[in-house]
């Protein structure tokens, strides 16, 4: 289970409504005891999560969230334009005076390295916990199955996979497939019922892969009576991309797609056609739409609206707003189609395998964060 929290949905400058980008996605793990009955209540020791682009004012907005630093496991950039990446210095600032020294993973181009090294020299910058810094670029020259592949363990059973996609923009951008693979041993109590073995310290044994042997002298193999679940959560999130096709191969069995859509295809051609020498080279809400439609993606979250669009949603209206954008991409989507704001929460279950049923629904929206606030 993946849940998401929107911590800045604008693009380019932040708005009264909006923050830059930044994105937090947390890693839960459903099968244990903690968060059977409540996943809220999952030990927060226990809930790793990422941090996607980290715009200016981002720790400002973690205030009113329940995510601590504490367990950040990696920041992903997926650029370095400003809005997407002027608030990590002060986020790794935060982390440092509120008493982190675990290590920190930063997957990023090579130039945020160049940035934090020229922040250390000028401002004294101090982080008493070691930065893994990965270059994307790095990454992506390798060859064969490791090719823009990161593994992230949380322990034996949960893992996560993160694979990037280079995207079409203004300076090198890229995507990033988020993968979470949680195994568990299932015991077949029916089979050991039928062949009279009662329940006890002896289930428990074979659960643990552990061969046994019963008090009439039978020898139980583990093998024969367990078998491994593995449930697996995937979504993609891009940075700032105007050709959403770079993305096919990332988005097959994928469970949402997190895209910017900064303009209305009107506006976006606009733009385009009173200055030719200058192309914003970002999405239009209808070109996400049509290409998550083309792609058989069935739940999509928009996001990253340029500041002239109000937060309201009022096809109606004359001001441009919410209901323009999503009319725009309605117009050729008809999946699940999500607007993103600020503080906005998403739990994806993934069920991208399921048939396909309302009662199989695997994104539901969650409310705002800061209602949960304490």
């Amino acid at each position: 289970m993946l849940k998401l929290t929107f911590l800045g949905t604008s693009a380019g400058v932040p708005t009264k409504q909006r923050n830059v980008t930044a994105l937090a996605i947390e890693c839960l793990n459903p099968f244990l005891p903690s968060s059977k009955q409540n996943h809220s209540n999952q030990d927060k020791k226990s809930r790793p999560w990422l941090l996607i682009d980290c715009g200016e004012g981002t720790q400002q907005q973690l205030l009113h969230t329940k995510l601590s630093l504490h367990q950040l496991a990696a920041i992903c950039i997926t650029h370095v334009h400003g809005d997407h990446c002027y608030g990590l210095p002060g986020l790794l600032a935060s982390a440092a005076m509120s008493g982190r020294r675990d290590p920190l993973t930063l997957i990023a181009p090579k130039a945020i390295a160049t940035l934090l090294d020229a922040l250390k020299l000028t401002t004294e910058l101090y982080l008493p916990f070691a930065i893994d810094f990965i270059a994307i670029e790095d990454l992506l020259s390798k060859e064969g199955a490791l090719k823009g592949m990161v593994t992230l363990n949380s322990d034996k059973q949960h893992q996560l996979l993160i694979d990037i996609h280079p995207l079409s923009h203004r300076v090198s951008s890229h995507g990033f497939g988020i993968t979470q693979h949680i195994s568990r041993r299932l015991l077949n109590t029916d089979k050991l019922t039928a062949e009279g073995i009662p329940a006890g310290v002896l289930w428990g044994q074979l659960q643990q892969g552990k061969d046994v042997i019963t008090d009439d002298g039978r020898q139980l193999r583990s093998s024969e009576y367990v078998s491994n679940d593995v449930q697996r959560t995937r979504v993609v999130v891009a940075g700032d991309n105007d050709t959403p096709d770079c993305l096919s191969a990332a988005v097959v069995d994928t469970d949402l797609l997190v895209h910017e859509a900064t303009y209305t295809h009107e506006v976006l051609t606009k733009i385009q056609t009173k200055n030719p020498e200058f192309d914003p080279m970002h999405s239009s809400a209808h070109l996400v739409g049509q290409f998550a439609q083309n792609m058989g993606i069935k739940n999509l979250v928009l996001t990253h609206f340029s500041a002239r669009y109000q937060s309201f949603d009022n096809l109606n209206s004359s001001a441009p707003n919410m209901g323009h954008i999503r009319a725009d991409a309605e117009s050729v989507y008809q999946g699940s189609l999500w607007l993103a704001a600020d503080f906005a929460q998403y739990m994806v279950t993934g069920a991208a395998d399921l048939a396909d049923s309302k009662e199989h629904e695997h994104v539901q929206y969650l409310g705002d964060a800061r209602d949960y606030e304490q």
